[in-house]
């Protein structure tokens, strides 16, 4: 039977070296996913998550159990700031001036391409619009908690989102008649 989260930092805070391997070995698989989402490079994702751990094992100390499952969204928030963080410093957040036009009424079941195929469609968006993408459907951030974060405006948020939305879209159509062929 897997420790609690309870457990787990309770070990980490007790000085238990080995408890820090486990937290690693939980939890590092799920933060390279996060990373992922935002770096599209599997090394500089790697990056990422090793920076993310430093912290989180520099910071546990200060951390506020607040019951099972905590622990897994402070991870999360804490690799998510350190991909944005990322991608600001080395790509910078671009974002498109183009706004879509009315949305498409033949817009593809999500569901109809694999979740392996998603995520690399997602990493070939835009640098903004797949950041703001991101924060919105896996971050569960609001276009006004995206615009404090990024910098940005609301409206360009939406915009942002929007556009992302479109060119997903457009490349799961075409992931999706390729497969027909």
């Amino acid at each position: 039977m897997q420790e609690t989260e309870r457990q787990l930092i309770d070990a980490i805070q007790g000085g238990d070296r080995e408890a820090m391997h486990r937290l690693y070995d939980r939890f590092s698989r799920y933060a390279m996913a996060i990373a992922r989402r935002y770096v599209v490079e599997r090394e500089d994702a790697l990056d990422v998550v090793q920076d993310s751990f430093v912290n989180i094992l520099s910071c546990i100390s200060s951390f506020d159990y607040r019951g099972e499952g905590s622990l897994k969204a402070w991870v999360s928030r804490i690799v998510t700031n350190e991909a944005i963080d990322w991608v600001k410093s080395h790509e910078g957040i671009v974002l498109t001036n183009e706004i879509p036009d009315e949305t498409d009424e033949n817009v593809p079941d999500v569901e109809e391409a694999p979740p392996e195929i998603m995520s690399r469609l997602i990493r070939k968006l835009p640098v903004g619009c797949r950041t703001v993408l991101n924060l919105h459907i896996f971050g569960e951030l609001t276009h006004k908690d995206i615009a404090h974060k990024l910098g940005i405006s609301e409206k360009t948020s939406a915009s942002q989102f929007a556009y992302a939305k479109k060119l997903l879209a457009d490349m799961i159509k075409e992931y999706l008649n390729s497969q027909k062929k």
